[in-house]
């Protein structure tokens, strides 16, 4: 059984970091593109970055640009989200998904997505 598993969020202040965890069971990330999206309570979910594990291509959200950074290890298995500056704004339940087939591109695209983990609440307030 695949699986993505969320972790690292929590409540931080205003201009404080979090760093999120996006951990792969029952396959490897090689190969695969991984995004990061959040959620707001009566708002559609959004794209906030992606990265292609096939080429090492990232893609960001304009609002994230320049204090989000995505990342992975394949070592560990994990996708990373370095989140910096951090604004009450981005207070969101945040997920992670991965494009079902091989070398797929980066998209912020919800839909291009097929596999969806659970999610971990960030709260950015002072």
């Amino acid at each position: 059984q695949t699986q993505l598993v969320e972790s690292g969020g929590g409540l931080v202040q205003p201009g404080g970091s979090l760093r999120l965890s996006c951990t792969a069971s029952g396959f490897t990330l090689n190969y695969f593109t991984v995004g990061w999206f959040r959620q707001t309570p009566g708002k559609e979910r959004e794209g906030v970055s992606c990265i292609s594990n096939s080429d090492d291509s990232t893609v960001y959200a304009d609002s994230v640009k320049g204090r989000f950074t995505i990342s992975t290890d394949n070592a560990k298995n994990t996708v990373y989200l370095q989140m910096n500056s951090l604004k009450p704004e981005d207070t969101a339940v945040y997920y992670c998904a991965r494009r079902l087939l091989l070398f797929r591109q980066c998209t912020l695209s919800v839909g291009a997505y097929g596999s969806w983990g659970q999610g971990t609440q960030v709260t950015v307030s002072s």
